[in-house]
């Protein structure tokens, strides 16, 4: 996991984004886990970018329609380039002309842990099947993520599916909550630079 790619698409005198640092942690124990932000940003399209802090870094993948608590609903993931652990709460306007221009918002975060199926996270991306759990301030509940190596689109196409439990929720979706869970703002206040509503905060950072 490294950081080159993520620093070869962003101008980091023009850009609010962190440049960050890649710290190689060894791997866990037991099973993989850390923290997870969803932030929504709104680019040339709207999508979601759902990140899990592993390996020192945050892997990233870009929802284009927002996670969902509904089983029935499959959601594509892209994956994309590596987020430094620094990115976990950016929230702000990336300028026009430059990579992904527009505004951001944390959308939700929390923590996430690897499912007993899938211990180990990075052996589970590179084999195309992540099962997790997430507590978050929206977010909960099990979740698998699939490669979609069946289809004719490129490899780093995924679903990403709510599995069936306590917190599944037919038709829920992440648009009816809008606001950030660091500021209380939405994506048009930060936009328009409105002060956040309220002390920014992080979540904890233990994993349940």
């Amino acid at each position: 996991m490294t950081l080159d790619t993520y620093r070869q698409k962003r101008r980091f005198d023009t850009t609010p984004e962190p440049p960050g640092t890649s710290v190689r942690r060894p791997a866990p124990e037991g099973r993989s886990g850390g923290r997870f932000v969803v932030q929504r940003h709104r680019a040339t399209r709207l999508h979601y970018d759902l990140r899990l802090e592993l390996g020192g870094v945050l892997v990233s993948w870009a929802v284009p329609r927002g996670p969902s608590l509904d089983p029935q609903a499959r959601r594509l993931a892209i994956h994309v380039e590596d987020h430094p652990v620094d990115y976990f709460d950016f929230e702000g306007v990336i300028p026009g002309q430059q990579y992904g221009a527009g505004d951001v918002i944390v959308w939700d975060w929390g923590s996430w842990l690897a499912d007993p199926d899938t211990p180990d996270g990075e052996a589970a991306i590179r084999n195309g099947e992540l099962k997790f759990f997430v507590d978050g301030e929206k977010l909960h509940g099990a979740f698998v993520m699939l490669r979609m190596g069946w289809t004719d689109g490129p490899k780093d196409q995924w679903l990403l599916i709510h599995r069936r439990d306590r917190y599944a929720s037919r038709g829920w979706d992440a648009e009816d909550l809008p606001e950030s869970v660091k500021s209380g703002r939405t994506n048009d206040e930060v936009a328009a630079r409105i002060r956040p509503k309220r002390r920014p905060r992080r979540p904890a950072v233990a994993v349940a």
